[in-house]
């Protein structure tokens, strides 16, 4: 199978300075795979190159990223911009502050679509409705006419999963999906990404310190430590069965609850 999306050798530098040192990574079609790492690992930076999001200071000073056997690294912005939205989806950390304040939910969702396709509003709202339903959100007509400051963390939060969903990409980057929310909200959003690769097909690579998230979502591992691979494979091998040092330290820190 030719893989979904190719990192080779990356290597990623701030004003010069490498923050993210020779990575690759193969990510399959309807894959998922799991990022881990402290604060400041870079876990967050690989994701942003692969947007073209790396701001005015950021860029990619060795190696390849190919999106279907395409150089996302040195394709014109133009053409990058044709691919984010119907091929490549995000969800931000921090939906809600990726979100614009003053306009209604419906109109930005609205906005995203028509940079990419003639529609209608009003086909455009009833696309939202039925994935947001898939979501859990049964109230979509107040949400799509509420802005995001009149909705709970949770909801903004499955507002940034539909918009991100909305044209089906084969490819969904999640960067801390679950952080700000409660744990039994973290479990439905979980479960609503799960289903919408179970119906889509969709690949997707989950930036989060949550390894108990990742031990439930994540096909593939990849470990980082100062913007350093410290590990990379199947799932179930690096978490619980690792030779790396770091990667057992890292494994070992996480807190289990034991009943008698």
């Amino acid at each position: 199978m030719e893989p979904l999306l190719r990192v080779e050798h990356v290597t990623i530098c701030y004003n010069g300075k490498p923050v993210v040192r020779d990575i690759s990574f193969n990510l399959n079609p309807g894959e998922i795979l799991g990022v881990v790492g402290e604060s400041g690992s870079g876990k967050s930076t690989i994701i942003k190159a692969i947007m073209g999001l790396l701001g005015g200071g950021g860029m990619v000073t060795r190696g390849d990223i190919y999106y279907k056997g395409q150089n996302v690294v040195d394709m014109p912005q133009k053409e990058q911009r044709r691919l984010l939205g119907p091929e490549i989806g995000m969800v931000f950390q921090d939906c809600k502050a990726a979100l614009c304040p003053i306009r209604t939910i419906g109109a930005q969702i609205y906005e995203s679509l028509l940079e990419h396709e003639s529609i209608t509003k009003e086909k455009a709202y009833e696309r939202a409705w039925v994935l947001m339903k898939k979501i859990g959100l049964d109230d979509y007509k107040r949400v799509l006419d509420s802005y995001p400051f009149e909705l709970s963390g949770g909801m903004n939060q499955r507002v940034g999963i539909c918009a991100a969903m909305m044209m089906k990409p084969s490819l969904l980057l999640a960067d801390e999906p679950t952080s700000a929310l409660d744990v039994t909200v973290q479990k439905q959003v979980l479960e609503e990404m799960k289903l919408l690769r179970k119906d889509y097909g969709t690949a997707m690579i989950l930036v989060t310190h949550n390894i108990g998230v990742v031990g439930a979502m994540a096909d593939q591992v990849l470990v980082l430590q100062n913007g350093n691979m410290m590990d990379y494979g199947p799932a179930d091998r690096v978490l619980n069965h690792s030779e790396d040092a770091y990667t057992q330290n890292l494994m070992n820190s996480v807190l289990h609850l034991r009943r008698d």
